[in-house]
């Protein structure tokens, strides 16, 4: 794994386009997350597609809202966003040759220069950041494949 990204994956029994299209749904966002800091969309279109921007109402301790701009792209396979920061939110889905699909999420921080990658390192961001992934896809792979 690259320098400055925080990756986790999982395997989905559902086929990629049925789990890209929850990724790609605002609305259901809050759903999976599993930092417990999404609590719901508050504007936006229901799919995201290319340079879209959708805006969520988030809690880290006290409320806030947070706007997010589509950064990535490709249709059942990758998207990503962004907030006013320089780092991305990324998820990927691969079709396996069983149905499966293996669901990657990263958090990149690489865009950041040398004292925002070292603040995040300080303040233990990373270390977080993995606990969350790997709690958002537990709930991802739940939801997916309870057949919501």
């Amino acid at each position: 794994m690259a320098q400055h990204k925080v990756a986790r994956s999982v395997v989905v029994d559902a086929p990629a386009e049925k789990v890209f299209d929850i990724l790609a749904s605002p609305g259901r966002h809050a759903e999976f997350d599993g930092s417990g800091t999404v609590r719901d969309a508050v504007r936006g279109p229901e799919r995201l597609g290319p340079g879209d921007e959708f805006g969520m109402d988030m809690r880290m301790g006290v409320p806030y809202r947070m706007a997010n701009r589509v950064v990535e792209f490709e249709e059942g396979r990758l998207i990503a966003w962004r907030h006013f920061g320089v780092h991305r939110w990324r998820f990927e889905t691969e079709p396996l040759s069983d149905g499966t699909c293996r669901v990657t999420e990263t958090f990149d921080y690489s865009a950041g220069g040398p004292a925002l990658r070292f603040g995040y390192m300080l303040a233990g961001w990373p270390a977080r950041n993995g606990r969350s992934i790997e709690q958002t896809l537990v709930r991802l792979k739940d939801l997916v494949e309870g057949g919501a």
